[in-house]
C-alpha cells in the first residue's frame, strides 16, 4: 500500500511538472507570436504617425524583442521560432531604414539656422560650410556688402547673441575677400560706398549684440 502511495505521489509530481512546463511553453509561444504580430502591425501605421512616434515605437520594439529572445529557451521548436523572429527583425530593419531615409530628406531640405542666416545675408546657397567667397569679385562686391548690411539692419532686433556672432564671422570673411578683390581692380567709387556701409555696420553690430546678450541674461534670471 505504501509503495502505491509513493508511485502515485511521484506520478502527481511528474504531472505537475509537465503541466508547468506546458504552461511555460504556451506562454513562450504566445510571447513570440505577439512579437511577430506587433512588427507586422508597424507596417500598417501611416508614415507620418510612425515618424512622430518613432521613439516610443523603437522602445516598445526593443522590449518585445528581448522578451521574444528570452522565450526561445522554453520552446521545443526554438529553431523554427528563431526563424520567425529573424524575419520580423528584417522587416523592422527595413521600416527603420525607411524612417531614417525620410528624416534625412527632411533634414536636407531644411537648412540649419546658420545656413538660413547665410542665405539671408548673401543669397540662397551662395555661402555654405566651406565659406567660399570666390564668387565675390570687383564687379559685385559692393552689392554683396549692401545686401549684407541691409539684411543685418532689417533683422537686428530679431538676432540672438549667437546670430550676431555668426554675422560677425561672415562679415570678417567678406572683409578678407575684399582685400583680395582690391588688388584685382576695385573701383574707388565702390570702395568709398563699401567704406560707408562698413561704417554703418560696426556700431550697429556692437550695440545690438550687447542688447541681445543683456536680453538673454535677463531671461535666464527669470
Amino acid at each position: 500500500m505504501e509503495g502505491k502511495k509513493v508511485v502515485l505521489g511521484m506520478a502527481l509530481i511528474a504531472l505537475g511538472f509537465t503541466s508547468c512546463k506546458s504552461e511555460k511553453e504556451a506562454e513562450a509561444q504566445k510571447t513570440v507570436e505577439t512579437y511577430v504580430v506587433y512588427v507586422d502591425s508597424l507596417g500598417n501605421i501611416p508614415a507620418q504617425d510612425a515618424k512622430l512616434n518613432w521613439e516610443v515605437i523603437n522602445a516598445s520594439y526593443e522590449m518585445r524583442t528581448s522578451e521574444a529572445d528570452a522565450a526561445l529557451a522554453n520552446l521545443k521548436n526554438a529553431e523554427k521560432m528563431q526563424e520567425r523572429i529573424n524575419a520580423s527583425r528584417t522587416k523592422y530593419a527595413e521600416l527603420k531604414a525607411q524612417m531614417e531615409a525620410e528624416a534625412n530628406k527632411v533634414a536636407a531640405a531644411t537648412p540649419n539656422p546658420k545656413q538660413q542666416l547665410r542665405n539671408a545675408l548673401f543669397g540662397e546657397g551662395k555661402i555654405g560650410e566651406d565659406m567660399n567667397f570666390n564668387w565675390v569679385n570687383a564687379a559685385n562686391i559692393h552689392s554683396v556688402y549692401q545686401q549684407f548690411v541691409h539684411t543685418a539692419e532689417d533683422n537686428k532686433d530679431k538676432y540672438s547673441r549667437e546670430d550676431w556672432d555668426e554675422v560677425k564671422l561672415m562679415y570678417e570673411a567678406l572683409d578678407s575677400r575684399k582685400n583680395t578683390v582690391e588688388k584685382e581692380g576695385l573701383s574707388s567709387e565702390d570702395n568709398r560706398k563699401i567704406a560707408g556701409l562698413k561704417l554703418k555696420f560696426a556700431p550697429m553690430y556692437t550695440l545690438n549684440r550687447m542688447g541681445a546678450k543683456s536680453s538673454e541674461m535677463a531671461k535666464a534670471k527669470e
